[in-house]
């Protein structure tokens, strides 16, 4: 039986405490002192839980229900009600305090919405791993460029000198936000260039084989005994050349096998705009492998752990350390391979550098550029395509042009 404010007030207390039912865990425990307190019992991963709700009448029957059906909706979506208080709680200190990671949170949820979900995470698990732990209790107000100098170093000392200066243009961004918004009277980010506190670094290019060292790295690929969908999606790289990020964010809804194109919306493209990858018959074929897996219905290579998320950047990497290219090629590589040899060959500049997403970052030109030159593309592409099917083959290759 519900219970009724009527039952709730009848109810007397007694020599032991004893509960009153609502139903799906929700119950009223009158104590032997005549106090009546709301309680959620409920099991997470096996284990049986509690939560307190409230004391009646300070929390009525209505309410009660209101919180009961909330605390259900996060147990369904698989969060454990009691932890997410305490996160809860934890959040609302912060707040309370003013502190660096307050806000620093209030930016990023400014800032993320024009960014890719991937980017926007990396940004924010960043600030959590290296700025929080050092200033995110401080008062916005009160940081100096002092504490952001032992901060960026730290990391440096770990031999992360490019997250050094990431995490420090971030911070600068959050302070530029607080002084936006009041919170602080000035951005000590600016008194600092990362070149005055860290050191140098030798740039080096994204490590690449040469076309030589080319047709052994693809039979190796079509011989990959892990995971075939890992495989797949080194064979797509070569033929694509498209970024890691690019490809593993892949989505159905994004390929036409009819016009054999793979259209990239905006929002996943490091530079904003829309991309067109034309699918030559050897793309066609790996995707045509990948849909018989059945792997996923939105993504072409999702986590191996189902959880919605996509193939791991790590899982093209390690790949290839398992075929021996460890410290001799990235995925990166296939761009810069493919880059070289089109060159060489003879193919448009302009051609190359479209498919390769090397656009303008004027907005209105690079998302008319994205469309130009699609037939030539396709050409280059399906004659790439059947460049390395002939490397893998062995046979002399001779050069290829465009028509």
């Amino acid at each position: 039986m519900k219970l009724t404010d009527s039952i709730i007030k009848a109810a007397k207390p007694k020599e032991k405490d004893y509960s009153l039912a609502d139903g799906h865990g929700l119950a009223l425990l009158v104590k032997t002192s005549g106090a009546k307190w709301w309680r959620y019992r409920y099991r997470f991963n096996d284990t049986p839980k509690m939560l307190s709700i409230g004391v009646y009448p300070d929390v009525s029957l209505k309410e009660a229900r209101n919180q009961h059906a909330r605390l259900k909706e996060l147990l369904a979506q698989g969060v454990d009600p009691s932890e997410n208080r305490k996160e809860e709680k934890q959040q609302a200190a912060i707040a309370a305090a003013n502190s660096f990671e307050s806000v620093a949170r209030l930016w990023w949820n400014h800032w993320k919405h024009d960014k890719t979900e991937r980017h926007a995470g990396y940004t924010i698990r960043r600030l959590e791993a290296d700025a929080f732990p050092a200033i995110g209790h401080k008062p916005v107000n009160e940081i100096t460029a002092a504490q952001f100098i032992a901060m960026v170093r730290k990391v440096e000392s770990r031999g992360a000198l490019d997250i050094a200066k990431r995490v420090l243009t971030m911070c600068g961004q959050v302070m530029r936000y607080a002084v936006a918004h009041g919170l602080a009277e000035r951005n000590p980010a600016t008194d600092i260039k990362p070149s005055d506190v860290l050191k140098p670094a030798k740039k080096t290019n994204h490590k690449r084989l040469n076309e030589k060292e080319l047709p052994e790295l693809l039979r190796k690929i079509d011989g990959y005994d892990g995971q075939p969908l890992t495989r797949l999606a080194l064979q797509l790289m070569a033929l694509t050349f498209v970024r890691t990020g690019e490809l593993i964010g892949a989505q159905w809804n994004e390929i036409s096998l009819d016009k054999k194109e793979w259209r990239i919306p905006a929002e996943r493209m490091k530079m904003k705009t829309p991309h067109i990858v034309p699918l030559s018959n050897q793309a066609i074929t790996v995707l045509e492998e990948i849909r018989k897996l059945a792997a996923d219905d939105v993504l072409l290579f999702p986590s191996e752990r189902r959880d919605g998320k996509t193939m791991s950047n790590n899982t093209i990497l390690y790949a290839l350390y398992r075929l021996g290219y460890h410290g001799r090629m990235t995925g990166h590589g296939f761009r810069g391979i493919a880059s070289t040899i089109l060159h060489e060959q003879g193919f448009n500049h302009d051609h190359i550098e479209l498919q390769l997403a090397h656009t303008q970052r004027d907005a209105v030109s690079a998302a008319y550029n994205h469309a130009l030159y699609l037939d030539p593309r396709a050409h280059m592409m399906q004659a790439w395509a059947d460049y390395l099917d002939k490397l893998k083959a062995g046979a002399e290759v001779l050069p290829f042009r465009a028509a």
